[in-house]
């Protein structure tokens, strides 16, 4: 046991703040060596051979694919994670949300292949033998003429396959294309689909025609699912996939890891932090440090350790829930899962919260604090939702002020009064704009089918099963900051 002093409310308060303040911005900071936390549930989408990683926003898709690319980072998976092949890839970006033209087509010019009807097939092969260094591909800039040329010269184009996929198993290496930020390859579903369709078409052939070349998918579940209709045998892809879930102990795991590796402003008190909890394993360089098994994966360590930073109970007793189930349990979405970002938020504005508003309270975190972080996560939530899917603000916008579970024949009501399928048609049209190619989003499948938009709401986890009497439901991490009720449940924030 270790002699050190156990930390002050305060002391826990400002290491969360600290740690903490940079978790809403993981899709625009690359990852480094104190923020590569890995979960145990995450090890087998990083297999060379699992080509598609369905994960919802917010899970880690685009913190994966920026690990994945990076040398230094892999080497610490290698390790982590016991897969040594990760130490043999040749990685190479195949789409994401930086804009690199040399690697593949931008925005503007993937709307302007589709209206020109380019079959997406070719679309991502010009990519794949652009990696792979295909010669005649290097001097044509454009993108329209080196899919012209691959078009036109199949058979060199599946040589230069043939040839890498030799290459490599003579060098002993795999050469990995990477995909990223899907949702932002068309503003039309359709269209959208019909893109992830020819990734996924791709990357089926090359997971069976070749040993040593593959593609990694980090895809939306919903956009998965639709893609798998655009071409046969697309099913087979869901024996090679790996989605990227947490549980509440990766959770709790996430945020100890967090703790222990701030490095900046109180770097002193994660040095203490990690003295105190003990057992925690350091590179040699100093650049990372692991938190013992037991905080990683163990409810019950978990618990006592979070109970020292929160209140025991969410009010006066233990009928009101204990922080450590009660907060995971509320930022929850339609089907149970939850993501590691709004789970940090929630954490972070319950220590802002606590020190406005209970300065001297006895824990670091005061139980209407985190209540209030339920509350900015579920903001936060929504915001994230409208980015990538605006059409669900429009379809969640007349249900405002009612209360849930709802029957699903006033939903269906309240859609037709609102004359939803217009205003999602005038919606999906203000996308289609050449000049603005940073608005790329995606619409409904069926705007003119309300039905269907409740299972499309469904499947983006917006909306719960329906229970058993029929009637319709959202999760707190949605229906908060959407503006319905529940019944004893998480209040609004007042206006």
């Amino acid at each position: 046991m270790t002699s050190e002093p156990a930390f002050t409310a305060h002391e826990y308060r400002d290491l969360l703040s600290a740690a903490l303040r940079e978790s809403l911005y993981a899709d625009t900071r690359m990852p480094t060596a104190h923020t590569l936390f890995m979960p145990d549930s995450h090890r087998t989408a990083l297999y060379v051979d699992n080509v598609v990683v369905p994960g919802g926003r917010g899970v880690g898709k685009t913190f994966w694919y920026q690990t994945l690319l990076d040398e230094r980072l892999r080497e610490f998976a290698a390790d982590e994670y016991r897969i040594n092949r990760l130490r043999r890839l040749k990685v190479h970006p195949g789409h994401g949300l930086e804009l690199n033209s040399e690697r593949y087509p931008g925005p503007l010019e993937l709307q302007g292949l589709v209206e020109s009807k380019e079959d997406p097939y070719f679309i991502w092969y010009a990519v794949l033998l652009t990696a792979l260094g295909q010669e005649e591909l290097r001097g044509l800039p454009e993108w329209r003429d080196k899919i012209a040329w691959v078009r036109s010269n199949t058979g060199p184009a599946q040589r230069t396959l043939e040839r890498a996929d030799r290459e490599a198993h003579a060098e002993n290496v795999v050469h990995l294309l990477l995909f990223d930020a899907l949702e932002h390859l068309h503003p039309e579903r359709a269209q959208a689909d019909r893109l992830v369709g020819g990734i996924l078409r791709l990357a089926l052939q090359m997971r069976f025609g070749t040993r040593y070349i593959r593609l990694k998918v980090f895809i939306r579940p919903d956009m998965f699912e639709a893609a798998k209709l655009t071409f046969a045998d697309a099913s087979k892809l869901s024996g090679y996939a790996s989605s990227l879930e947490w549980t509440q102990t990766d959770l709790y795991g996430l945020l100890f890891h967090c703790l222990g590796n701030e490095d900046d402003e109180q770097s002193d008190l994660a040095e203490r932090f990690r003295r105190i909890t003990g057992g925690w394993e350091t590179d040699s360089g100093g650049a990372r440090h692991v938190p013992p098994v037991l905080l990683r994966n163990d409810a019950f360590t978990q618990e006592a350790l979070f109970g020292k930073i929160a209140d025991p109970f969410m009010g006066g007793n233990y009928r009101k829930g204990k922080p450590y189930t009660w907060l995971p349990n509320h930022l929850k979405d339609g089907k149970g899962k939850i993501s590691p970002r709004s789970f940090l938020q929630a954490l972070s504005t319950a220590a802002d919260a606590t020190r406005s508003t209970h300065p001297s309270h006895g824990r670091a975190l005061h139980h209407e604090a985190i209540r209030a972080g339920v509350q900015a996560a579920s903001k936060r939530r929504v915001e994230e939702v409208s980015e990538d899917t605006p059409w669900v603000r429009l379809a969640i916008g007349p249900l405002e002020g009612c209360q849930v579970p709802i029957a699903e024949a006033t939903v269906l009501r309240l859609w037709k009064e609102a004359d939803l399928p217009t205003a999602l048609a005038q919606d999906a049209a203000q996308y289609v704009q050449a000049d603005k190619p940073s608005l790329v989003r995606t619409g409904p499948r069926h705007p003119d089918d309300l039905p269907r938009l409740i299972t499309e709401l469904r499947e983006l986890g917006v909306m719960a099963e329906p229970r058993s009497d029929g009637r319709l439901d959202l999760p707190d991490v949605y229906r908060i900051a959407f503006g319905l009720g529940r019944m004893g449940g998480v209040p609004r924030p007042k206006a």
